[in-house]
């Protein structure tokens, strides 16, 4: 029971990846608040999860509403939160970059960016008064190697990431903070979404799109859900107790930096 009398908040928890994070923090013990988009959506997770899930539907860019999950999962569970994993991101519209419009790129900065640090901000107090903490961000592979036709979101990932390092040295020692860079994850969203845009802007069938993935990963296959879900919780786990501002790969070799 790794997490047991802990209290984790995990946003973007009606995506595959978040509830999977948030269902493997209660199966080891925490007590656990989760947010995102849709209520129907949270509360079918927290009816799955138990009695140990709560969750409130939230617009992770809007200040005033990440304060209220915020001060909802204090109320709830106890007034403490020992970890923060800021899973929700958007991919946005991907393409040619001189088609990409404004609009497409403040939206996938505002969830990705805007929404990591709003949480943060409104958590980090909560640590400082309890002594300690441990914060896991969301970034990926794109975020270390920028990916053509995804300029927007390579962009706003490796922001992701530059804000976990200033962040790990600012919080130290109480409070660790690190980050997740996964590849391409089978039965998500966000595989879902850039999958469709490559079968438009490269004019190949969705199994070519596929295989041209997967063939460049030296492990020979796509992550799968499980797979960064048990980073995710080892970061955030007294297991990784001396590792702080971290962008930690889950890609199966196509990324190793």
């Amino acid at each position: 029971m790794e997490f047991e009398n802990q209290v984790a908040l995990v946003t973007g928890a009606a995506g595959a990846i978040g509830k999977a994070v948030a269902a493997r923090l209660v199966q080891e013990g925490a007590r656990v608040f989760i947010t995102d988009l849709d209520q129907t959506r949270l509360d079918a997770a927290c009816g799955e999860l138990g009695p140990n899930c709560r969750g409130l539907a939230a617009d992770v860019t809007v200040e005033e509403q990440v304060r209220q999950v915020v001060q909802a999962a204090l109320a709830a569970l106890g007034d403490r939160i020992d970890v923060l994993i800021n899973v929700a991101g958007a991919v946005g519209k991907g393409g040619p970059v001189d088609e990409m419009t404004l609009e497409n790129w403040e939206s996938v900065f505002a969830v990705n960016c805007r929404g990591t640090f709003l949480f943060s901000r409104e958590v980090v107090p909560v640590m400082k008064r309890a002594g300690r903490g441990s914060i896991v961000n969301f970034s990926s592979k794109s975020g270390k190697t920028g990916s053509a036709l995804m300029s927007a979101y390579s962009a706003a990932k490796a922001a992701v990431i530059g804000f976990t390092q200033a962040l790990a040295f600012e919080l130290a020692p109480a409070i660790r903070v690190n980050c997740v860079c996964p590849g391409i994850t089978e039965d998500t969203g966000v595989w879902s979404n850039v999958s469709a845009d490559y079968v438009q802007n490269l004019q190949l069938p969705r199994s070519q799109v596929v295989k041209k993935f997967t063939s460049k990963v030296p492990l020979g296959r796509l992550a799968r859900i499980e797979d960064v879900v048990n980073l995710t919780c080892f970061l955030a786990s007294a297991r990784a107790d001396y590792m702080t501002g971290q962008a930690i790969n889950v890609t199966g070799g196509r990324e190793m930096h």
